[in-house]
């Protein structure tokens, strides 16, 4: 909930809120969002905070207003793509910056996926997904969220796996599987909604790195789709 005793007024937490919503995919490109009335009920402020809040996300390009019909998520912006050669994952990057890493799993399900997860990751017909999320560590302290999907034909093995260390490692050395080229890559900024900000220990409203990515193997096949959350003043793309 927003905070009256906070510094930002209110109508800013709000902002925040809505935009969190909005690139975390709460709220869908395209999207009618909830109206003035249903907003003011759920974040318990004022008509007029969510006007002016709504108001500023208008004029930043979030949010559209159409005549009659209410108000929606703005259709994609201009796309700009993020390409590698190869593979680097977390724990080698680590390495390379001279921290040590580690990981907690917070979730770990076997999922139905959406049309979009199965054409990406090439999925067989009623085919499920294994989903893993971690908490990824540079050094003591948590940098990442990471969410990974799997095609569970193929993966359902990491159930059985701890997964505390490099993922990576483990496939290529235990299962011989080498995650070695990235498909699309994209880069945008999210703002920490209040599941991110508790796991990653920040604050709501936090600036994030939100990157999209699928991974394949030595022979193409899809390995997993990512969707990971960074902690943007920690973090730096060479590109």
């Amino acid at each position: 909930m927003l905070n009256a005793d906070h510094q930002e007024p209110l109508y800013i937490q709000l902002k925040k809120a809505i935009q969190s919503a909005i690139v975390n995919e709460q709220f869908q490109q395209g999207e009618k969002i909830p109206t003035e009335v249903e907003l003011s009920e759920r974040y318990e402020v004022s008509r007029i905070t969510v006007r002016k809040a709504v108001q500023e996300l208008v004029s930043e390009g979030y949010l559209v207003k159409r005549q009659g019909k209410g108000t929606f998520v703005s259709l994609p912006k201009f796309d700009r793509k993020i390409e590698h050669e190869a593979v680097l994952g977390f724990t080698a990057a680590c390495q390379a910056n001279g921290l040590d890493s580690h990981s907690v799993v917070t979730k770990k399900e076997i999922m139905k996926p959406d049309s979009l997860l199965r054409t990406l990751l090439q999925l067989e017909k009623n085919e499920k997904v294994v989903y893993i999320q971690r908490k990824r560590y540079a050094g003591d302290s948590p940098l990442m969220l990471e969410n990974n999907f799997y095609p569970f034909n193929r993966y359902q093995f990491l159930l059985d796996e701890t997964l505390e260390g490099s993922l990576y490692s483990l496939l290529r050395e235990k299962y011989g599987i080498d995650p070695n080229h990235s498909g699309k890559t994209t880069l945008e900024i999210a703002l920490a909604d209040e599941e991110q900000a508790q796991v990653l220990e920040t604050s709501i409203g936090k600036p994030l790195f939100y990157m999209k990515t699928i991974i394949y193997d030595q022979f193409g096949r899809p390995v997993h789709v990512g969707k990971q959350y960074i902690i943007g003043d920690r973090y730096q793309f060479t590109l």
